[in-house]
C-alpha cells in the first residue's frame, strides 16, 4: 500500500477522523473477530467470505459516513420554502406537423 504524504495539519486530521473511525466500528470489528473465530479452518473460505466481505463493506460506509459528517459541507438545513418550477413545456409549439 503506498504512503499518502501529508501537512502535519492532515496528518492531525487523520489521527482524529481514526479515532472517530475506530468508536463507530468498533461493533462491526468486533463480530467480525467472532466470525472469524467461529469457524474451522476449513471454513474459512466460501461463505465466509461473503460474510466477511459484508462486513468490511459496513466498514468502508461507517468509515466515510464518520467522515463526511464532520464536513461544513453537510447540512441539516430545512428545505427551501422557494417554490418549484412549473412542469416543463413540450418541444412542440402545438401545430402538428404536416405530413
Amino acid at each position: 500500500m503506498a504512503t499518502i504524504t501529508l501537512t502535519p495539519e492532515q496528518e492531525l486530521q487523520a489521527q482524529a477522523l481514526a479515532t472517530r473511525i475506530r468508536q463507530a466500528v468498533d461493533s462491526d470489528l468486533l463480530q467480525l473477530a467472532r466470525l472469524l473465530v467461529s469457524k474451522p479452518e476449513h471454513e474459512t473460505f466460501g461463505q465466509t467470505e461473503f460474510e466477511v466481505r459484508d462486513i468490511v463493506h459496513h466498514l468502508g460506509a461507517t468509515a466515510v459516513q464518520t467522515h463526511l459528517g464532520q464536513k461544513k459541507t453537510a447540512t441539516a438545513a430545512a428545505a427551501s420554502s422557494a417554490r418549484t418550477a412549473a412542469k416543463a413545456r413540450s418541444s412542440r409549439t402545438g401545430a402538428r406537423a404536416r405530413r
